[in-house]
């Protein structure tokens, strides 16, 4: 009986070592084939910036699309809000690149200040100025005056390290909500936006994913072709394709708007040659109510980055992003945003969260493609007629690749799952609650705008609506909200708390000097750390 029992016990213990062992847990996500500080060869980078300059037309040119009609603009001022937009995206992508986080990140418009300009463009003030042109203008006026206040206040909290305060109570529990509703929370531009034109959407959520996961197993290549530049082939494709049918006549005017690759009016409109200037439309007038209402947008814009910054610095191959390089990227979105205003581009900057989902399908995590896609953005804001030809690709286009890269972006916020402890209660009850918060409380809020154009809160004071609402539509920060507080008090402090939470892995990055990697990814170059310190 004795060496029976020894036979089965060493049976045992080799079919235990022959089960599979779990997943080991990366600082740095492998399988990234240029990292921040690797740039791809040349024309390879030119592709790939070029790839990320038409991706970001899509918010820039739907936020103006938006706003600039309600305001009582013609196609032409379109046109030239887009442009400036383009152009000053441009430049603050350059800015962030040299001197904010130095991440691959995108800097475009932001949708969390649709709501204060949206306030600004239906005051009562406004309505009975005529001619529209003339409305146009006094509108846009008050809104960069909103913006540079609001500018102000992002360097503030910037520049003065009270952002890098608050980014060190982050932990990769309640970064996870932050970062996964930065993707989930613009859900309604994915398949709402497919839906007004089902014959284009569809298609290329179709084709993206048969060339980008499909292609590579049949069509064998040197270089990374279809995964690679799935977007712009995809792209490409079906808008050759909607430009058939368009000339064909399968789209009409009154019903196939969306459908229609010149539905847009921009090709028309828009001048051979036109350079934005600061102070376009006349001195910015400033009132104290949206003034404030700005700068909580901003605040909300400023949350929604950390988020996307954090994805970047995951999908570039990077260590976690240190507080206190969150905090100077912020303070530089400061920058981007009083440039906003000076030039006149109707929002404030964020980090874009579709081109961090591009840097996942590419692989290409490089800062200088990003540096190149921004002098794509320069180059074609100047060059009126050639820009809005890519200015003009469908809209459910865009939505349909936006569905590939918000889910991107979201699963680089559960990716740091693997540092906290999933069999915990504790850990449980934040996630699930920060996250069922960040989904029910933003749809409440939205269904009541969409119902009565206005949030659920009345007060006389409609600045403090506006602020109300700003807040709360946003998933990103009310889930990041939540889920910080029930970190911070319950058991806080404890041993198992902090092992739960995963704050034993990840304190050592939130202070700067704490990794050798940071100087590597991070340091700002030649004698600027000695201006914008990161310790």
């Amino acid at each position: 009986m004795p060496v029976n029992e020894d036979n089965n016990n060493s049976n045992n213990e080799g079919v235990i070592s022959e089960e599979p062992q779990p997943h080991p847990v990366f600082e740095q996500l492998p399988g990234i084939q240029y990292c921040i500080n690797s740039p791809p060869p040349l024309l390879e980078s030119i592709s790939l910036g070029f790839q990320h300059y038409v991706l970001s037309l899509g918010s820039i040119v739907l936020i103006p699309s938006m706003l600039v009609p309600q305001m009582g603009g013609t196609d032409k001022d379109k046109a030239k809000v887009i442009q400036t937009l383009l152009f000053v995206s441009g430049v603050n992508t350059l800015l962030n690149s040299f001197f904010g986080t130095r991440l691959p990140s995108v800097i475009g418009g932001s949708y969390a200040f649709l709501i204060p300009a949206t306030s600004i463009i239906h005051s009562r003030r406004y309505r009975t100025i005529h001619p529209p042109e003339q409305r146009f203008v006094q509108t846009m006026r008050e809104i960069q005056g909103a913006l540079i206040l609001a500018s102000c206040f992002q360097m503030i909290i910037g520049f003065t390290g009270l952002w890098r305060i608050i980014a060190r109570y982050f932990t990769p529990l309640s970064m996870v909500p932050l970062v996964t509703f930065t993707g989930l929370g613009l859900y309604h531009l994915g398949f709402p936006l497919i839906a007004t034109c089902f014959e284009v959407g569809i298609p290329q959520l179709i084709l993206l994913f048969i060339i980008s996961q499909f292609s590579p197993r049949f069509i064998k290549l040197r270089r990374p072709i279809c995964d690679r530049y799935a977007f712009l082939l995809s792209a490409a494709i079906v808008w050759i394709y909607t430009e058939i049918l368009t000339w064909s006549g399968a789209f009409t005017k009154a019903k196939k708007a969306m459908c229609r690759s010149d539905g847009s009016g921009l090709i028309g409109a828009a001048p051979w040659l036109y350079m934005p200037f600061p102070f376009q439309w006349g001195p910015p007038t400033f009132r104290a109510g949206e003034i404030f209402a700005a700068m909580v947008a901003s605040f909300v814009a400023s949350t929604e980055s950390t988020g996307s910054f954090v994805s970047a610095a995951r999908y570039g191959s990077a260590t976690p992003v240190p507080a206190s390089v969150i905090s100077r990227g912020v303070g530089w979105l400061g920058i981007g945003t009083l440039l906003n205003a000076l030039f006149g581009s109707v929002t404030c900057s964020t980090a874009t969260v579709e081109n961090a989902g591009l840097l996942a399908l590419t692989k290409a995590g490089s800062r200088r493609v990003v540096q190149i896609s921004s002098a794509f953005m320069i180059l074609f804001s100047i060059l009126g007629k050639f820009g809005a030809i890519f200015a003009s690709i469908p809209l459910p286009i865009m939505a349909a690749s936006y569905c590939v890269f918000f889910g991107y972006v979201s699963s680089a916020g559960l990716g740091f799952l693997q540092f906290c402890n999933l069999n915990s209660f504790r850990t449980k009850l934040i996630l699930g609650f920060s996250f069922f918060i960040g989904l029910s409380l933003p749809q409440y809020f939205r269904e009541h705008h969409l119902n009565s154009q206005t949030g659920p809160v009345h007060t006389p004071a409609e600045w403090f609506n506006d602020i109300m609402s700003i807040i709360f539509t946003s998933h990103a920060t009310v889930a990041a909200v939540v889920a910080l507080v029930l970190d911070c008090t319950l058991h806080h402090g404890t041993d198992e708390a902090h092992k739960d939470n995963g704050s034993y892995w990840w304190n050592k990055f939130m202070v700067y000097n704490r990794d050798v990697r940071n100087d590597e990814f991070y340091k700002l170059p030649g004698q600027l750390n000695r201006c914008f310190p990161s310790l």
